[in-house]
């Protein structure tokens, strides 16, 4: 009790004021400590605050090279393999593919969005109707033909009432049309810097995976390589199953497009990626095979929705095919991924987004259930991919 007299060495005796005086001592002691692991802390603090605001442009590129790596990986070790263990020139080659396989399309479509957006720039501009009026052959059509005219005639009619009316306003979003397009034009720069990204990590695959191992233990203790392995898998099944599948629907209704002859292919290849990643893609696919209906020959219209529904399709028969390799997603979470990711980063986020979301839902279930939701099967894949 600190009313008694405590023994000290050698029979001495500790009196109430020398106990006092040493609990004064400990107690300063004590705040001594917690000061100073408040000044380190803090600092630990604004040391990563101000790392992260300097690397902040840089983290959606980074982001989405690490994801491009992860995703490639399997096909890096095919190639290492076939060059006889050179990491480096597999890592090269992966990249060129990659970066064929973004350019080429980009450079076929470039010309088409640029005429669509000067076309829509420009009736905005001169206050003419940006729904054409419905060719009169519409009528015709069984069933559908008079309901789909009139209210197509309706939307003609009002948006140019419309548009008529807010002149000034839309005179003023003209220029953020155009910075639209060269917002595409950034993220496509994006793109190309994001594989060169993923090239270089993959040429240090094996330095690379250490630093994610150590990383995983780091943050989850023993359970570092189960949450690596989960993480892995679902980045690639993600990648694959939502991401690989939009961009294949994509690229072969872009051909349908372009073969076709729809006014504006470029930008309707453009919003198609978008509502693909979205799995919304049949959405714009309907209003072009209407509109191909409207403007071309009966035979050309009904190719062109036969193409549509092979795409439309795709979703279907792909989807099971790659994500079901993997790890299964719901689909709200890849939907508010991407629109959060758009939100947050522009167009690459996305991409990004709706994988890392993914990959967060999934450690976090992981984390709730205290086990590893990726199968025996997954995990083995994974570990010898």
């Amino acid at each position: 009790m600190s009313g008694h007299p405590r023994t000290l060495g050698a029979g001495k005796l500790l009196g109430k004021s020398d106990f006092m005086a040493e609990r004064e001592t400990l107690s300063e002691s004590h705040v001594s400590r917690a000061l100073e692991v408040s000044i380190h802390v803090g600092l630990l603090i604004l040391l990563t605050a101000a790392c992260l605001l300097i690397l902040r442009p840089f983290i959606p590129l980074i982001a989405w090279g690490i994801i491009i790596a992860i995703a490639t990986y399997p096909a890096h070790r095919r190639l290492q393999n076939a060059f006889g263990g050179r990491a480096t020139l597999a890592a090269v080659v992966c990249g060129v593919v990659l970066l064929a396989v973004l350019i080429v399309p980009v450079l076929l479509l470039t010309g088409s969005l640029v005429e669509g957006i000067q076309s829509v720039a420009a009736r905005l501009k001169g206050g003419m109707p940006l729904v054409p009026p419905p060719p009169p052959r519409i009528e015709n059509w069984p069933i559908i033909g008079v309901p789909l005219s009139n209210a197509w005639d309706m939307a003609s009619k009002n948006l140019s009432a419309a548009l008529r009316t807010l002149v000034p306003q839309i005179k003023a979003v003209i220029p953020e049309m155009l910075a639209a397009s060269a917002g595409i034009g950034l993220a496509v720069v994006q793109w190309v810097l994001s594989i060169i990204v993923a090239a270089v990590l993959l040429a240090n695959a094996k330095s690379a995976a250490k630093a994610a191992g150590l990383l995983a233990n780091r943050l989850f203790g023993e359970r570092g390589p189960e949450f690596e392995r989960l993480g892995a898998a679902t980045v690639r099944s993600v990648t694959t199953g939502i991401i690989g599948v939009a961009l294949i629907q994509s690229f072969f209704a872009a051909l349908g497009f372009l073969v076709a002859g729809l006014p504006g292919a470029g930008l309707w290849a453009v919003i198609f990626v978008f509502a693909a990643v979205l799995q919304v893609g049949a959405l714009i696919l309907l209003p072009a095979v209407i509109y191909m209906f409207a403007i071309a020959s009966t035979t050309k219209a009904m190719m062109f929705l036969v193409w549509c529904l092979v795409v439309a399709l795709m979703d279907n028969i792909l989807k099971p095919m790659l994500l079901g390799r993997g790890v299964e997603v719901p689909m709200a979470v890849v939907f508010l991924g991407a629109i959060g990711g758009f939100i947050a980063m522009g167009i690459v986020g996305l991409f990004v987004g709706a994988i890392i979301l993914a990959v967060g839902y999934k450690l976090f279930l992981a984390w709730l259930e205290g086990k590893d939701k990726v199968s025996p099967e997954i995990a083995e894949r994974v570990v010898a991919a």
